[in-house]
């Protein structure tokens, strides 16, 4: 990296792995959110203090779930964008 470029945390990215029950597939999505803000998302949607888990994908979608059809959610680190490109 060039000492000059420093990164924000715009770009950090985090994946986010969300199971739904009765569903064949997992939602993946990365976020710019801070892991720590989809940590207290998910814990409220299943203490109950929300009924929908609300996130929003680094494109600016919101995916909405039923906080009672969560299986299990899984919170990536943050990793640094790739930017370029790779090597052949």
């Amino acid at each position: 990296m060039h000492p000059y470029i420093q990164l924000t945390e715009r770009d950090q990215a985090v994946e986010v792995k969300i199971g739904v029950q009765h569903a064949p597939r997992e939602i993946s999505l990365e976020s710019g959110q801070p892991a720590e803000e989809i940590e207290s998302a998910v814990a409220d949607a299943l203490g109950g203090k929300s009924e929908v888990l609300t996130l929003v994908d680094d494109r600016g979608r919101k995916i909405l779930v039923p906080a009672d059809r969560i299986a299990y959610v899984e919170i990536g680190a943050p990793t640094a964008r790739k930017v370029g490109f790779g090597a052949i």
